[in-house]
């Protein structure tokens, strides 16, 4: 017999699912294997994706800091869209490429998974314009403002020493040539002043794809409410990322405890003598990235993470609130969450916690489809 809130949802509408921030093709880079192929650790695969009824997803590609001091982060961005292109193609038949919101609306009526491009850290610490355009003939569609949690040379991070306190006049070149384009600016990693100033100079809503609020756990990774407030006014959207790190105090001074470090910092990082190759080794044992093993006890639950969402929604409305799992990037789930395949969970946690169909559907998928459209599709 099925669990009773399984069989519950199975029994509902199907909701369309637009996840803003999974990490793909990392694992597959450093340790080979197919993203089609079910694999028995981490948080994604094709599967598991296709079993949590997810439709659509930004594609996320994660340049690390290791690859930024001799200046390989160009390499290594073009090596990772290399093979996210290459296996999205060898899985044709379940994922396929999207480059706006009426490719994601044929390739979900197909029965795919429509991925996004998206890039986390930096494609050119620089910013040089024609990078940008290249990587947007390539097919990426939303890049990180900032360089991850390090510095770069247009955008201050929320968690490395001020350089240019928020953006300087290369930055605001970048965002508004990502205008022109029809990028998505995400400003997920980029300081306070980098996201306010950001709002300020783009003619596009911008999307902190995965995110967290300030009062819940008060870490320069999270947003404070009247950042929120800003970044709505203008069209903007919040993706709650899914960890307990960002939202339960307890695990995340567990996990800084054992750590010896917060888990956004990287002031040891040191790999300015090494070849790209010496890197990739280094950096290997990172994916996939897990979550923390803190113990139950203190980790929240689907329900618990639910209240970050509803403080949202009581801030800003839910026409500006998405999800943001970060699936692969190291969140600790909420319990009894395993992985992608666990998705339903939320949806469960919203009916009950009664929410409407409508605002189910907005939060889940509805509001960052909107919103990719208006940038996209000018």
């Amino acid at each position: 017999m099925l669990p009773v809130f399984l069989a519950a949802l199975l029994s509902a509408p199907a909701i369309f699912t637009f996840d803003a921030h999974v990490h793909v093709i990392n694992r597959q880079f450093y340790h080979g294997g197919d993203i089609g192929d079910r694999v028995a650790d981490g948080q994604f695969d094709l599967p598991r994706a296709k079993e949590g009824g997810v439709n659509a997803l930004f594609f996320s590609l994660f340049v690390t800091e290791e690859y930024y001091p001799q200046h390989y982060e160009t390499q290594q961005a073009l090596r990772l869209v290399d093979l996210a292109l290459r296996q999205i193609r060898k899985n044709n038949k379940t994922i396929e490429l999207a480059l706006n919101a009426s490719d994601i609306d044929r390739i979900v009526k197909s029965g795919k998974i429509a991925a996004v491009l998206d890039m986390e850290g930096s494609i050119d610490r620089g910013g040089d314009l024609g990078i940008l355009r290249q990587f947007y003939t390539l097919g990426l569609r939303s890049y990180q403002l900032s360089a991850h949690n390090a510095p770069n040379g247009y955008a201050d991070s929320c968690c490395s020493p001020p350089r240019w306190h928020g953006l300087n006049e290369r930055g605001r070149a970048l965002i508004k040539e990502m205008n022109r384009l029809g990028m998505v600016i995400n400003v997920s990693h980029a300081s306070d002043e980098a996201m306010s100033q950001a709002i300020d100079v783009s003619s596009d809503p911008v999307i902190a794809t995965h995110h967290g609020l300030r009062e819940f756990n008060n870490i320069p990774r999270n947003m404070p409410d009247w950042l929120l407030e800003k970044l709505a006014a203008k069209g903007g959207l919040i993706g709650i990322q899914i960890g307990n790190e960002f939202h339960n105090r307890k695990v995340f001074d567990w996990r800084t405890q054992h750590a010896g470090k917060p888990f956004w910092d990287t002031a040891r990082v040191n790999s300015s003598n090494l070849s790209i190759e010496e890197i990739d080794r280094m950096v290997a044992p990172q994916f996939p990235m897990l979550g923390s093993n803190a113990p139950d006890n203190l980790k929240f639950t689907v329900d618990d993470w639910l209240k970050v969402t509803d403080r949202a929604i009581q801030l800003v409305g839910e026409d500006h609130v998405i999800l943001g799992t970060d699936f692969d990037g190291g969140p600790t789930l909420p319990l009894p969450m395993r992985d992608i395949r666990d998705v339903p969970l939320i949806i469960a946690a919203m009916r009950r916690r009664g929410y409407s169909e409508e605002r189910i559907r907005k939060i889940m998928g509805g509001n960052l489809l909107r919103v990719f459209r208006q940038i996209t599709e000018k």
